[in-house]
């Protein structure tokens, strides 16, 4: 079940977008990379973790400041075309 529950500024948006884009590389690049080049491989580590990090921090913030219903089990996401938010669940 997909649900509105709110909206986001545009700024709001653009920070979201920048994080998941990177996250999403990130992840892609962690599929590829071998352990051989350590230096390379914990660098990737790091930023995988402090971009998770600002990741979720951005839904903590935005769900603190726009009060957005929420469900157990389910998770929101954001349509970046319109800057919708969606409160997705099982049930």
């Amino acid at each position: 079940m997909k649900k509105q529950v709110g909206q986001v500024t545009v700024n709001e948006k653009n920070e979201i977008q920048t994080l998941f884009e990177r996250r999403n590389g990130l992840n892609e690049l962690a599929k590829i990379l071998t352990t051989d080049n350590t230096e390379l491989y914990e660098m990737l580590v790091k930023d995988l973790g402090e971009t998770g990090a600002k990741f979720q921090g951005w839904w903590d913030r935005m769900a603190e400041k726009y009060q957005w219903e929420s469900v157990e089990g389910g998770n929101w996401e954001i349509d970046f075309d319109t800057c919708e938010i969606y409160l997705v669940s099982n049930g």
